[in-house]
């Protein structure tokens, strides 16, 4: 039983440990698009141009981007059966639990992309979560086949219309673009009205970026997730399988290869570029699973286990933690820093932050069972408040 026991904890510290290294790397995306108005119009600040400033961009591209979204939905879909799980342990239909837990996802990030930030995630896996609901009872083959099918699906367009279609028609000139950033730069600096304005004004650029990629990709991984969560598959790693380094033998190479495609193909002005990220990047976010599962189940290395689990354990209060820091720092309302910051600055910025988020993590969930962002979403759940302090008396 004892054995039993530790397993159990060592499967959810894995996962919450895994989605705290996702929370990493979606920081390191969102904080450029935080710091400036430029990548947003996809174009470099000509005040960070030189030769240094592109070789972080291009690694941030070709080692982060559009990765770490995918290890972020795959363990949401993993996240899934636990709530099923959870559900049926205490008796209760899973069916308008679940119901309450999108619409108080939904809800969150609303005011999540109002308020704090417009690059908000939680909307989208709110109403994509509609369809994972829809599909939970799909066999595990099933699943896997619908998956595989929307996510090639994606691929298939974006070659197609990379092949077939001019992106550069449907893009500004530089000049333009350039103009448009310093725009977008100027009303980060501005008050809460501008701040506000420009989350509202870039609504249908999200909403094609969720419908076109975004979404389908979710979905994609949502369902691998569910049926991984099914199997039980982070529940008996010991870190030495064979399976572990075929995939860092197979997905670093491949996933590397890609990103360097996407970044010396012109990154996300170009639909063929985009195409060979979209493509590659689930490899590559698999060897970096494979990667730190080993870390993690190294007893040298152990810690690191320990290190990240807190943090991914509350990992939507971090995630909106984040968003606020951001708006705190770099907007008119708070520091004004938009715009002032290299891209080694602004990654540097990024890892002293989460830095502090572990460590404050920790903190918390040693007197606190949830954080505050997972309590409130407890409580849309279970249509019950939950407690919210530890006992600590015994």
């Amino acid at each position: 039983m004892t054995g039993q026991l530790a397993a159990a904890r060592a499967r959810v510290h894995d996962v919450d440990a895994l989605r705290g290294f996702a929370l990493l790397g979606i920081f390191i995306v969102n904080i450029t698009f935080m710091a400036s108005g430029f990548p947003g119009n996809l174009v470099a600040d000509p005040a960070y141009s030189s030769t240094f400033d592109d070789v972080v961009r291009g690694l941030s591209s070709v080692f982060v981007d559009m990765k770490f979204y995918l290890l972020f939905s795959f363990l949401f879909g993993y996240s899934f059966t636990l709530q099923m799980d959870a559900a049926a342990r205490a008796g209760a239909d899973f069916a308008p639990r679940m119901l309450r837990r999108i619409a108080g996802l939904f809800v969150l990030g609303v005011l999540h992309i109002v308020l704090l930030y417009g690059g908000d995630i939680l909307t989208t896996y709110a109403l994509v979560c509609l369809i994972l609901f829809w599909m939970r009872g799909a066999r595990d083959r099933t699943a896997l086949r619908v998956a595989a099918i929307v996510y090639g699906v994606v691929v298939l367009s974006m070659v197609s219309s990379g092949l077939f279609l001019d992106s550069s028609s449907f893009l500004p000139p530089e000049t333009e673009a350039l103009a448009n950033a310093e725009r977008t730069t100027q009303a980060l600096l501005g008050g809460w009205g501008d701040i506000i304005g420009q989350h509202l004004g870039g609504l249908p650029l999200l909403v094609l970026q969720a419908v076109s990629m975004q979404g389908p990709t979710a979905l994609a991984m949502f369902l691998l997730g569910m049926v991984a969560g099914r199997r039980r598959l982070l529940t008996q790693v010991r870190g030495d399988e064979p399976i572990l380094r075929r995939i860092q033998w197979i997905g670093f190479p491949v996933g590397i290869a890609g990103g360097l495609a996407y970044t010396l193909g012109g990154g996300n002005g170009t639909t063929l570029a985009v195409a060979a990220s979209v493509a590659t990047a689930p490899l590559l976010t698999a060897a970096y699973v494979a990667t730190l599962l080993r870390v993690m189940h190294h007893p040298r290395t152990a810690r690191v286990r320990a290190a990240l689990a807190p943090a991914g354990r509350i990992a939507l209060t971090n995630y909106l933690v984040q968003s606020l820091l951001g708006l705190l720092i770099f907007t008119g309302i708070g520091l004004g820093a938009a715009g002032s910051l290299s891209p080694l600055a602004t990654i540097g910025l990024a890892l002293l932050i989460f830095t502090g988020q572990l460590a404050a993590s920790a903190w918390w969930l040693r007197r606190h069972r949830y954080g505050p962002a997972e309590w409130l979403l407890r409580w849309a759940t279970n249509g019950s408040r939950p407690g919210w302090r530890k006992d600590t008396s015994g």
